[in-house]
């Protein structure tokens, strides 16, 4: 039986996703009419990274009981208003709360896949490491469906294999994620002026002894899986907003896309965070709505 309705898939960590990059590509694919399921390691729901929604805990004092309920950095690194509200409603979703679980996925079932990021590796590297959810990717790619992935979502894409030659199924193609500029700063900030008890926090993958800095950051392992390490795409020179777009000090909106740096390569979307996700989740609409993939009813 043939659907009548787009279908997304929104495949999550067991926890600490980041809430910025579900929730408001689930909001705009809820906007545009196309229905959105989501799926979890064990059909679960999954728990969102709590530190991007309050902000408590990233601070100097953030280790303390009373103070750490007073967040100042916090408040400028957690996800906004406009995402924390989205996120809401989203949990609030009966899909959310029912999700399926990473063995009973079938890409049939679904028109198109959308891989959200987060970097706390208590809950990311499962993600990123899940053999079957690597499959269903590749799987994705083999089809051509629409695939969009954002931050460390983009990590995962770039484990996905195929199956003719082994290869990424990024090989090949155009991308963008997580820049080692934006994840280094993180870092240092972390390192430095904020979380210093949990340093690594925003680094899901730090360096091995003898490595050089940044080569397990997001934007070395996945330009390794390219054919070029040029097809990794960072804000070139010579583009409006440069500044803006490289500093990790603003955020895209609805409408003001100024911040934000999307690529896409076919029916491939890529982006690098949170600052880029309105641009992002709107690109994945229009990719959605160019595609004629409608599979059978799940």
């Amino acid at each position: 039986m043939k659907r009548t309705q787009q279908t997304v898939l929104v495949a999550l960590p067991a926890r600490d996703y980041d809430p910025s990059e579900a929730a408001l590509p689930w909001q705009r694919l809820r906007e545009a009419g196309i229905a959105v399921r989501f799926a979890t390691p064990l059909g679960e729901p999954s728990e969102p990274d709590q530190l991007m929604l309050s902000g408590q805990g990233l601070d100097l004092w953030g280790w303390i009981p009373g103070l750490r309920r007073m967040p100042l950095l916090g408040l400028m690194l957690r996800a906004n208003r406009e995402a924390r509200r989205a996120h809401a409603d989203m949990v609030g979703d009966s899909a959310y709360r029912h999700p399926v679980p990473y063995a009973e996925l079938r890409v049939e079932h679904y028109d198109g896949l959308l891989l959200p990021g987060g970097h706390r590796a208590r809950g990311m590297r499962a993600y990123l490491e899940d053999p079957l959810l690597q499959g269903l990717v590749a799987d994705c790619f083999e089809r051509d469906l629409p695939v969009a992935a954002i931050c460390h979502g983009v990590v995962l894409a770039a484990r996905s294999r195929r199956e003719s030659d082994g290869r990424s199924v990024l090989h090949g193609r155009k991308t963008t994620g997580l820049t080692w500029n934006l994840e280094r700063s993180a870092w240092n900030l972390m390192r430095f002026a904020g979380r210093i008890w949990d340093p690594n926090y925003y680094r899901t993958y730090p360096e091995r002894r003898g490595e050089p800095a940044g080569y397990r950051s997001v934007q070395a392992e996945v330009s390794r899986a390219l054919a070029s390490p040029d097809d990794f795409l960072d804000v070139p020179a010579g583009v409006s907003h440069r500044w803006r777009k490289r500093s990790g000090l603003f955020r895209d909106g609805p409408q003001d896309h100024r911040a934000a740096w999307v690529v896409c390569d076919g029916n491939y979307v890529s982006a690098r965070w949170p600052g880029d996700v309105h641009a992002f989740s709107q690109k994945f609409v229009e990719v959605m709505g160019g595609s004629r993939s409608m599979g059978s009813a799940a």
